[in-house]
This record gives structure tokens, C-alpha cells and sequence, in this order.
């Protein structure tokens, strides 16, 4: 990933916060410092969750970039990113998404009114972090979520929603996944620059 010691072109970071946004205390906002040029997906309204305008939000924050990336999703921020990525509307996905984070995604039952929400297997690579106590979704839910998905399952245990109310504020562990799924990206088309850079990197 683009460090903020390695200055080398790599897939950017972007978080995708779920329902209220994340404070600066949120562990994605301590993602987001932690690597040069990340971004977020910002919503018209944080309180009115809905599936199809969240997933549009998603669509068009990468529709602004040239540049592969790491998606990091919280919450209903999970399914807002899921069904962004499901419904066909970027084009080459695999292009631009080189992998997502889903951490303690939102169960559907709960947003009802936000829109239905069918997952299916994505095409990128994605690792889905469960918890044993989280009130927004079971765990053996988000593990079959997972499975449905087609992402990697890690059960974090007793970890409530990993959400600042549950201490992650700071997460290195958050940071080693989004580099794992940034490490194992295959190489993408980009343009002569990104390509010297990619030949020149080192580390």
C-alpha cells in the first residue's frame, strides 16, 4: 500500500463508513492516516441509510479515481459496498477494486427500509471480519454472509461491533489486512508513469 513512508504508486486505500459516519476516533479514520492520499465515501446524509444511494456514493468516489484500490467498509457501509460492487455499474471492476475489507458488516434485517440487499460472490478478492458480540449482526450470520460473498471469514471474537465504543480507535490489525489484500493484487493496466514506478519500486 502508499505508506506514508513509501511514497511508491500503489492501490489507494478508501473507507466506506457505515451508518453515522465514523468520528475521528473510528478506527477508519486511524486507517486513513495511516496511508498518503487515502479517501473516504461520503454520503449526502449519514442518518438515512439506504442501499441503493450509499452504493451510488461508493460508485461514484471510485469513479473519481484513476488509481486501483483498497476498499475498507464498516457496518452498513459492508452492504452499501457490496451491492455497489454487485450491480455492474463499474464497468471493470477487477480493474479498479483490487480487494475489500468488510468489518462487522450490518444485518439487512435491520434496514429493512434501506433497500433489498442480495449478496453474491464478488469478483475481488475480500476478507470479512466477524465478531462474537456484535448487536448488528450474529456472528454465524456474518460467517455465512462471508461464505455468500465469497470472502475469507476471520472471527474476531469478543469484539462487539469494532466500532469506538468497543476500543478501535487505532487497529493495526485493520492496516495488516488491507496491505495483505493490497500485497496480493495482480498487476493492473496503468498508465507509463505508474509503470515506471512499478518498475523501480523496491522493498
Amino acid at each position: 500500500m502508499n505508506t506514508i513512508d513509501d511514497p511508491i504508486r500503489r492501490p489507494l486505500l478508501v473507507t466506506v463508513p457505515g451508518l453515522h459516519g465514523s468520528e475521528g476516533a473510528h478506527w477508519q479514520s486511524w486507517l486513513e492516516r495511516q496511508y498518503v492520499e487515502a479517501s473516504r465515501v461520503e454520503q449526502a446524509d449519514w442518518d438515512a441509510p439506504h442501499l441503493d444511494t450509499w452504493a451510488s456514493a461508493v460508485e461514484a468516489r471510485l469513479d473519481a479515481l484513476q488509481r486501483p484500490v483498497v476498499l475498507a467498509a464498516h457496518s452498513f457501509g459492508c452492504l452499501a459496498t457490496a451491492h455497489a460492487l454487485s450491480r455492474g455499474r463499474l464497468g471493470n471492476v477487477r480493474s479498479k477494486v483490487v480487494g475489500v475489507l468488510f468489518v462487522a458488516p450490518a444485518s439487512p434485517a435491520k434496514f429493512r427500509l434501506a433497500g433489498r440487499f442480495e449478496p453474491m460472490p464478488l469478483a475481488v478478492p475480500s476478507i470479512l471480519v466477524g465478531s462474537e458480540t456484535d448487536p448488528w449482526m450474529p456472528v454465524d450470520h456474518a460467517r455465512d454472509l462471508a461464505q455468500q460473498l465469497g470472502s475469507a471469514f476471520v472471527n474476531f471474537g469478543d469484539a462487539g461491533h469494532i466500532n469506538t465504543a468497543s476500543g478501535y480507535g487505532p487497529w493495526p490489525h485493520a492496516k495488516y489486512l488491507v496491505d495483505t489484500l493490497a500485497h496480493w493484487a495482480p498487476p493492473v493496466e496503468l498508465g507509463a508513469e505508474d509503470v515506471f514506478l512499478r518498475e523501480h519500486a523496491y522493498g
